[in-house]
């Protein structure tokens, strides 16, 4: 089945769910769990394993997604790390850094994305 532009708008839909569960974890509505940063259980990990994977296997635009979906959530559990620690301020401002990752995901589903044009 060839990928659509909604196939890549789902993967941008499941990284804003991310960022959206941890803000939720650092500003205390919700606690985190270990799913949260689980490759595997992560929505966006899914939808790579199971929408592009199949189709492009370990292209390297697939590998650059992999390791940048892997930075971000071992940025998000570093940031969790903090929040238990008390270190609240300095957490939340690390949501910058969830956001330039999240910035450089973009820059590769769209290239992903063209590149199947």
């Amino acid at each position: 089945m060839e990928l659509t532009s909604l196939d890549f708008q789902q993967a941008r839909i499941k990284q804003v769910l991310f960022k959206s569960r941890l803000r939720s974890v650092l500003y205390g509505v919700r606690d985190a769990d270990e799913a949260l940063f689980s490759v595997r259980d992560n929505p966006l990990g899914q939808w790579i394993e199971t929408v592009i994977k199949p189709q492009h296997g370990s292209a390297p635009l697939v590998r650059e997604l992999e390791r940048i979906l892997s930075d971000t959530l071992q940025t998000g559990r570093q940031l969790v790390g903090m929040h238990q620690r008390g270190q609240l301020e300095e957490a939340r401002k690390g949501l910058e850094q969830i956001e330039a990752h999240g910035t450089r995901m973009e820059e590769v589903l769209k290239k992903m994305e063209q590149s199947l044009r």
